[in-house]
């Protein structure tokens, strides 16, 4: 019987190569979909990592209360971490930024305000926390980029979206040009089906070369689409990583995320070959 299913994959070529291409590009197609989100998703948690708000202090608060106000900013809910920033700190922080410090040797630290520095759990909560870090007495101005969490985020939630929906549409196509195929295979061999029923052979015993038909098929495109992906995949973050694009996020080695995408990519492949295998040949079972 796994004579007979290799035998079918070699001898309706054409038809097998058809298959086998379909259901290698809708893998790759939904694995490009799918390494899109994680990385948009490890780089947000990324921006969670490192994400922050600025608490400016009140000016009439002298350092050490401003240092007390540093248990009320724990006790907020989404807060990782708290620290405490000096307006000397926070001066020599600025000059850090600029290779000539000598323009700011005429600059006082008293121009500027004690502040906290306050990271956060979750980055989708920012305006909430922002909100909250407003009304906590003694912060007199909060500084958070909850434009940009915001379009991080939106970005993230359609890709899901997108995602989730081009798998089932691929998985449907692959599906149904898999049994189509087999389909074919069986047309020509419906009259050795009808006699095997007859002399008494069971719908598993003739259906199972198929199955295995289905199933060769099936790891085939997965290993194809899956070599496919790994070359396109190092390709483009090669070119983004040696771009300036590399400088504002990394993304993530495929080394990381291979094993994981190789297991799906041939649990589809084989629930997509052998489902269409057997599939393909129902209706002429029924002699």
């Amino acid at each position: 019987m796994f004579r007979e299913g290799l035998r079918g994959v070699f001898s309706h070529g054409f038809r097998s190569f058809a298959s086998i291409t379909v259901i290698a590009a809708c893998l790759l197609i939904m694995g490009s979909f799918a390494l899109v989100g994680i990385n948009i998703d490890s780089i947000i948690r990324d921006m969670e990592r490192e994400s922050q708000i600025l608490a400016f202090v009140d000016e009439s608060l002298t350092q050490d209360d401003a240092r007390l106000l540093e248990g009320a900013i724990r006790t907020l809910s989404n807060v990782r971490e708290v620290k405490f920033i000096t307006r000397e700190e926070a001066l020599e922080n600025y000059k850090a930024q600029y290779e000539d410090t000598s323009l700011f040797d005429d600059i006082d630290a008293s121009v500027l305000r004690n502040r906290y520095v306050v990271y956060l759990n979750d980055i989708t909560l920012m305006e909430n926390t922002k909100e909250a870090l407003e009304n906590v007495p003694g912060v007199a101005d909060v500084n958070a980029e909850v434009g940009i969490a915001k379009g991080f985020i939106t970005v993230r939630n359609v890709v899901s979206v997108i995602t989730a929906i081009l798998i089932v549409v691929l998985l449907v196509v692959s599906l149904f040009m898999m049994s189509n195929t087999i389909k074919l295979a069986t047309y020509t061999r419906r009259e050795e089906i009808a006699i095997m029923k007859m002399v008494g052979a069971n719908n598993g015993f003739i259906r199972f070369p198929f199955v295995v038909e289905g199933l060769i098929m099936g790891v085939l495109g997965a290993g194809i689409g899956f070599l496919l992906q790994w070359l396109i995949y190092n390709f483009i973050t090669g070119r983004i990583m040696n771009s300036m694009a590399g400088n504002l996020f990394h993304l993530l080695p495929f080394a990381t995320i291979m094993t994981p995408l190789l297991l799906v990519y041939l649990a589809v492949g084989i629930l997509v070959g052998a489902f269409g295998g057997g599939m393909a040949i129902r209706n002429y079972l029924k002699v």
